[in-house]
């Protein structure tokens, strides 16, 4: 069954709204073009479809977070983003308006992390890492979770990528259940979620993790995870194709407090 979300909402993705100031997309982020389809039309009320250099966004004024980040990783890019030093640039989205975007004040003494969507760890130059910044590239995320169990997985999926090719990757966070918080004005995910998808292979995965300190996480095919979420992350893709299972490594645990990601 389709679980519900934001008081009885999962938060996941849709096609971008019509009349938006900001269409024209960015296929080339996505498989086959095409942007995930969210089944619940609250949700696309307030979406704005925002384009970067190496990822796109849609973002949503109800959350004022995105609603996923994608990226079509490719090993050449990954080349270059190693050799780029970390340069902090929070900022926010200003393609936003200000009643539907996050601002760094929300952030401030929250207790929780700005946890990327689409890594700065994945970003081959100085524009693109700036880009990477947006706080409509962000979620407020449990500090322990941001830095361990999720870079790790972050780092496998960079793995992945120098040893079998491009890969399409989506990232986003969940609003399970009627117990929500806020820091500020901005919605806390229950849980974030990353799909993979290889051209190559044909074939997917997902990761699936509570936004909150631990070292479990649910690993899945894209079908399972439209089941759990209520999402078409993959539209062009049939329900076959999407049960062809990918393999994914078990994250590697980061120790340092020293984030490379």
């Amino acid at each position: 069954m389709i679980q519900k979300t934001l008081a009885g909402l999962v938060l996941g993705w849709t096609m971008l709204a019509a009349g938006s100031a900001f269409a024209g997309g960015c296929p080339a982020h996505y498989v086959d073009g095409r942007l995930p389809e969210i089944r619940n039309p609250k949700l696309a009320k307030a979406t704005t479809e925002l384009c970067y250099g190496v990822f796109g966004v849609m973002h949503s004024g109800i959350t004022r977070t995105p609603l996923w980040s994608a990226e079509r990783l490719r090993p050449e890019n990954l080349k270059l983003a190693k050799k780029l030093s970390r340069d902090d640039s929070f900022h926010a989205e200003e393609r936003l308006a200000p009643s539907q975007r996050a601002e760094l004040s929300d952030y401030a003494r929250s207790g929780f992390d700005r946890g990327h969507m689409a890594p700065n760890g994945n970003m081959p130059d100085r524009r693109t890492q700036h880009e990477s910044f947006t706080l409509a590239n962000m979620v407020p995320q449990d500090a322990d979770n941001n830095r361990h169990l999720w870079a790790g997985l972050e780092g496998r999926v960079r793995d992945m990528v120098r040893k079998e090719g491009t890969l399409y990757v989506i990232t986003g966070p969940a609003f399970i259940g009627g117990r929500l918080k806020k820091v500020g004005n901005v919605l806390v995910p229950s849980h974030l979620y990353k799909a993979v998808y290889s051209p190559s292979q044909k074939a997917g995965a997902a990761w699936l993790v509570e936004n909150r300190s631990t070292d479990e996480l649910d690993v899945m095919t894209i079908a399972e995870l439209e089941e759990k979420i209520g999402i078409n992350l993959l539209p062009s893709l049939s329900g076959r194709q999407k049960s062809a299972m990918l393999d994914l490594p078990q994250p590697k645990q980061k120790k340092s407090r020293r984030w490379p990601f």
